[in-house]
């Protein structure tokens, strides 16, 4: 406690509000909920399809049969809305599967639409899975190396969010990282008759260490080099705070900052200067992480996985997208 305010108060004891459980609830100034919640789904084409992921425990690559029973649970839950990443059985250099009417995102959107209509299905708009090298845009190659297209690749983008939108997708959400991706998706979109649509940018998403058990889960890992040259540097906040405004005068509805623990300072700052509706991604390594110690019996999985997501919340996220949503609402039904 403060030296001066306890003299000031020598009455004053923070302590009288921590006795009890029933106490510490009635004076908690940060709440998780289930309703903040978004479970990222892994669909590809088979049936019966329902393939372990070894670097993500709990977590699978899915059949459009098995995706709608996953979509279930998660209603079931309490948990509003997935995010769907597809992978594709064919890649190109165009990333032909990312846009085409009946792409693996595109089934599943309808089919998730068609069983469960009151469930929000917001989709990812890349192209990673879908091109054959692995990088997320039209790749150049120069006798200096290779060099990834902007604005072909923003037609691409805005395409591929139509064919989400005409398949009946709630929301697309571009993580390219591509400059002036959300204005083209925007203008296409509209342009379609989607206005409505609303767009979660990937705003801020670091060029980070955190996402090499996704990379094995959307089979997305660059075949050369990396992406340094388009996501951010994660020594660059001002930049960060740069590229949120401008998705935000582009048109995006929602923005957000990937990965999450380790950037709380900057879903923080997002939240506190824009005032935006703010997003927060707990990437795969921050869960797989997580998953491996509590395995190991180094901690309580249970207790380390609430109190990181109570910090995403706390710094000023108000959407959390987690593989973890469905155990944490679980445990939010029990406290």
């Amino acid at each position: 406690m403060n030296s001066n305010l306890a003299g000031k108060f020598p009455n004053l004891r923070l302590r009288r509000l921590r006795g009890t459980p029933a106490m510490r609830s009635l004076v908690r100034e940060t709440r998780l909920s289930a309703e903040q919640l978004v479970l990222p789904l892994f669909v590809r084409s088979g049936k019966r399809l329902r393939r372990p992921i070894p670097s993500m425990p709990g977590v699978f690559q899915l059949s459009l049969d098995e995706l709608i029973k996953e979509a279930s649970s998660a209603a079931a839950a309490g948990i509003p809305a997935v995010l769907i990443f597809g992978i594709p059985e064919h890649k190109d250099e165009k990333a032909s599967g990312a846009y085409a009417r009946n792409g693996i995102v595109q089934q599943a959107v309808r089919s998730l639409k068609r069983e469960h209509p009151e469930l929000m299905v917001i989709t990812d708009v890349c192209l990673c899975e879908y091109m054959s090298h692995g990088h997320c845009g039209i790749v150049r190659k120069t006798a200096r190396g290779v060099s990834i297209l902007n604005d072909p690749t923003l037609k691409l983008l805005a395409r591929s969010a139509v064919s989400h939108a005409e398949a009946g997708a709630d929301m697309v959400a571009p993580s390219d990282m591509m400059d002036g991706r959300v204005h083209a998706i925007r203008g296409m979109l509209d342009e379609g008759g989607f206005e409505s649509v609303p767009i979660m940018s990937y705003a801020a998403k670091f060029a980070s260490g955190f996402y090499g058990p996704f990379r094995d889960a959307a089979e997305s890992a660059p075949k050369f080099g990396d992406r340094r040259s388009y996501q951010m540097d994660a020594g660059n906040a001002l930049e960060a705070l740069r590229e949120v405004a401008l998705d935000i005068a582009e048109g995006a509805d929602i923005v957000m900052v990937k990965p999450a623990l380790a950037y709380l300072d900057l879903i923080y700052r997002v939240k506190t200067e824009f005032g935006y509706p703010t997003a927060a991604y707990a990437v795969s390594g921050e869960y797989s992480m997580i998953k491996a110690a509590a395995q190991n019996g180094w901690i309580d999985e249970r207790a380390v996985m609430l109190e990181s997501h109570l910090a995403m919340k706390r710094a000023g996220a108000d959407i959390i997208i987690t593989y973890a949503a469905r155990e944490i609402a679980g445990w939010l039904k029990e406290t």
